[in-house]
């Protein structure tokens, strides 16, 4: 692997977005969507979520690291309305 070039086994990427007062986290690599009223709270949530659906073995079937990182996208919208 080039260097700087993380191995994508190595991770899991989530997108959080916001809505009506809501910050929704979804994963792209597993079934996982939390939310929660702030950043912070969404943050939190997604990791009580994934330590509860990723043990060893459900790590090991999706092709991931026992110990992947997290990456987070946040989107929003450009215009308001």
């Amino acid at each position: 692997m080039p260097d700087g070039e993380v191995d994508p086994r190595s991770a899991i990427h989530a997108v959080i977005s916001e809505s009506e007062g809501w910050y929704v986290a979804e994963c792209l690599e597993v079934a996982v969507v939390t939310q929660g009223r702030s950043l912070d709270e969404t943050l939190s949530n997604l990791r009580s979520a994934l330590e509860l659906h990723l043990d060893e073995e459900e790590a090991a079937r999706v092709g991931l690291h026992r110990a992947p990182r997290l990456v987070l996208n946040y989107e929003t919208s450009a215009l308001t309305a």
